[in-house]
């Protein structure tokens, strides 16, 4: 059985607080053993060793918002794309969406992307399973059957369950299983036909806007959905002050209601837009400055559970059109880590704090047996030096898409090496 010991880390456990000087060794693919005094009289012969220089290791980064595209729409990303780019950005876990095609509404489909990403070795994916039938909003998908298959949460993606009935049927089905509700935020009879946020800057490019209210009715609606029904209800992607104060409001309920956000909505607001920038153009939109701060402090409070990457890959043919016409959506797998340690650096979280959002907290939301420290556990890590300074250069990027809303930005934090089951799948090149 294959050992190695990971020497002269910084370990850092934002499940436990642990930050620590020591070491951690790996047999076969599990974590044998870690700690402080590790080692501390060298390292026996017959096992290999990895000097960490003193820099972080860390559980791998768990992203519970990653649109795959296989099946279905390979020319925009595959399993193995998004897999390389994940271990590139220190990710060893992802949750994918169920808008494939065909749409993961049934066990067939829900095993061809387990099986397809275990056989590929790279991050490992769960999927989500639809809400409803081909993500329609009509009819519901077979919940339970789709949860013994192996699906982790329900949501249908980038749309909304729009019809009231439907989802509190969802919520009150899903609760007899114990199972969690992802939504995606939107009115979408408000959304429709809007291509930014609505407001001054939509005003000035002559952009039709998506209100703010979309967002914020469509959250008070399925929370007075969720007392009704019980349940468990998680938020995707939440952009606005308002929507976090609703959720901040029902925690202090008791309801059973989660939210995440993802980067782009604490690090950009609608200017970045500029001249018609589609790489900008996501879904939901960029909000104001004072939205982009309101989501800031639901990170530093609590209120907001996670933050995920929200990958949503696109062709070029998609995005180099008038912006009104471009698809929304942004990569973001190689960029996750990075950006969020903006948080960090500009003294808004601690670190162990802002790799809490990344690593134990959203695998606790799905239930997943990751994102943590811990002996007899998959060894799934990420080396990363929090300092190191690069620029975000699209063209760079792993992914088949270039797609990065973070295009030309500079930033802190870097993945070294990314371990999965004790196997080193990615390795930054000197």
């Amino acid at each position: 059985m294959t050992r190695t010991a990971y020497i002269n880390a910084r370990l850092i456990d934002p499940a436990t607080g642990l930050d620590t000087k020591g070491a951690l060794l790996t047999e076969g693919e599990n974590i044998a053993d870690f700690g402080a005094t590790l080692f501390k009289d060298g390292v026996p012969d017959g096992i290999s060793t990895v000097d960490c220089g003193g820099h972080c290791l860390i559980p791998g980064l768990v992203d519970i918002r990653v649109q795959l595209r296989e099946p279905g729409e390979e020319y925009k990303g595959t399993l193995e794309s998004a897999g390389r780019a994940a271990t590139a950005g220190g990710i060893t876990t992802m949750v994918c969406l169920p808008n494939t095609l065909p749409v993961i509404d049934d066990m067939s489909v829900l095993e061809f992307v387990a099986r397809r990403a275990r056989k590929l070795g790279l991050a490992k994916v769960f999927p989500y399973g639809a809400v409803t039938k081909g993500l329609d909003g009509l009819e519901l998908a077979e919940m339970g059957l789709l949860a013994e298959a192996g699906a982790v949460a329900f949501s249908d993606g980038i749309k909304p369950v729009a019809d009231a009935q439907i989802l509190r049927r969802a919520l009150s089905y899903a609760s007899t299983f114990g199972l969690l509700i992802v939504q995606h935020a939107e009115e979408p009879s408000l959304a429709d036909g809007g291509a930014m946020n609505a407001g001054e800057t939509a005003t000035r490019l002559g952009l039709s806007g998506i209100p703010r209210e979309a967002e914020i009715i469509m959250v008070e609606r399925d929370i007075r959905l969720l007392q009704m029904s019980g349940g468990k209800l998680h938020f995707a992607h939440l952009s606005t002050s308002d929507a976090i104060d609703v959720v901040r409001k029902a925690k202090a309920a008791g309801l059973n209601v989660t939210c995440d956000t993802a980067p782009p909505y604490f690090a950009l607001n609608e200017t970045a837009i500029g001249d018609y920038r589609t790489f900008a153009k996501l879904s939901p939109p960029l909000r104001s400055e004072s939205d982009r701060v309101a989501v800031i402090e639901g990170l530093r409070d609590g209120t907001i559970d996670a933050i995920a990457s929200d990958h949503a890959p696109h062709d070029e043919e998609s995005k180099r059109l008038p912006f009104a016409q471009a698809a929304f959506g942004g990569i973001g797998l190689e960029t996750l880590l990075a950006v969020t340690l903006e948080l960090h650096h500009n003294g808004h979280l601690g670190l162990i704090d802002a790799l809490k959002l990344l690593t134990s907290a959203p695998a606790d939301l799905m239930g997943l047996k990751a994102g943590r420290l811990e002996k007899g556990a998959p060894a799934d890590l990420a080396l990363i030096d929090t300092d190191r300074a690069w620029k975000i250069e699209a063209d760079d990027l792993l992914s088949i898409s270039k797609n990065s809303p973070f295009d030309e930005r500079p930033v802190q934090g870097r993945v070294l090496r990314t371990i999965v089951d004790a196997r080193t799948v990615y390795e930054l090149d000197a």
